[in-house]
């Protein structure tokens, strides 16, 4: 984790609930977003066995700050990346955007000949991090549930023979947006950092209010993917693509006959 004693001791206002303190997560994330972005980019473009000019496309996206000229454009620097690659950022996207860059990537992908999008997902809880406040109590779930992560791959169309080895195929993806959903989870950006907020009364128009009477489908691998989000914590856009990397690792490890988990299909909701 980026926050560390001796930060929050020079930061004291990182610390407390309503203290302003954009300023200073702002300097803290802005640097180490794309720094940490470029760690996970380096081995995937390892990983995928091409030379990093054959990169087309860029897609960055984190949670985590706003800045100008953007994560994407100092990410393409550190990589030393070619000033034509075409490149898109995605600020404040929430967790489901680990299926939104690559809905995008699939997109620029099939449309652009030859193209090989590098994706990058980067989040740094530095933003978000503080103390517990009297009124919003809530706030306590998102410290212990975020942590800082980061995750990259390639995208492409007509991998090259012998040299570019897929590791999952998407068929087909979409995006709509579920009836009365607003509210569910909501982010703001303000003086104190990023605030989030979530439902509490999630089952309550069920008429639920015992969480222990209802059972629970968390994931169809159970423990083996929960105690990895465990270990690292939810990384926001990072998490699932994160997730996927440990599947095929597992998979492999297992000798299973396919990277997911011996099934030949799945489906990311």
């Amino acid at each position: 984790m980026y926050i560390t004693e001796e930060i929050l001791k020079e930061n004291p206002n990182v610390c407390a609930y309503t203290a302003p303190s954009l300023d200073a997560r702002q300097d803290m994330v802005v640097v180490k977003v794309p720094r940490l972005g470029k760690e996970v980019a380096v081995k995937a473009i390892k990983e995928w066995g091409q030379p990093k000019s054959k990169i087309t496309h860029l897609i960055f996206c984190t949670t985590s700050g706003v800045d100008m000229s953007g994560a994407h454009y100092q990410l393409t620097k550190l990589l030393g990346l070619h000033p034509y690659v075409k490149r898109y950022m995605m600020y404040q996207q929430r967790c489901f955007a680990g299926g939104t860059v690559l809905h995008l990537a699939k997109d620029l992908a099939e449309n652009n000949q030859d193209a090989r999008v590098l994706v990058v997902c980067s989040k740094v809880i530095a933003v978000t991090f503080c103390g517990p406040g009297d009124t919003h109590l809530d706030s306590l779930v998102g410290q212990a549930l975020f942590g800082d992560g980061a995750a990259a791959l390639i995208v492409g169309t007509d991998p090259v023979p012998e040299i570019e080895k897929s590791i999952f195929e998407m068929v087909w993806t979409a995006q709509t947006i579920a009836p009365n959903s607003e509210g569910a989870i909501d982010g703001h950006l303000r003086e104190v950092g990023l605030t989030f907020r979530l439902l509490k009364d999630a089952f309550q128009p069920l008429n639920i209010s015992d969480y222990n009477s209802i059972f629970w489908i968390a994931h169809p691998d159970g423990a083996a993917i929960i105690d990895q989000v465990d270990e690292y914590g939810n990384m926001s856009s990072a998490c699932v693509l994160f997730i996927l990397d440990e599947m095929r690792k597992k998979s492999a490890q297992e000798g299973i006959k396919t990277i997911g988990e011996g099934l030949e299909w799945g489906l990311w909701t």
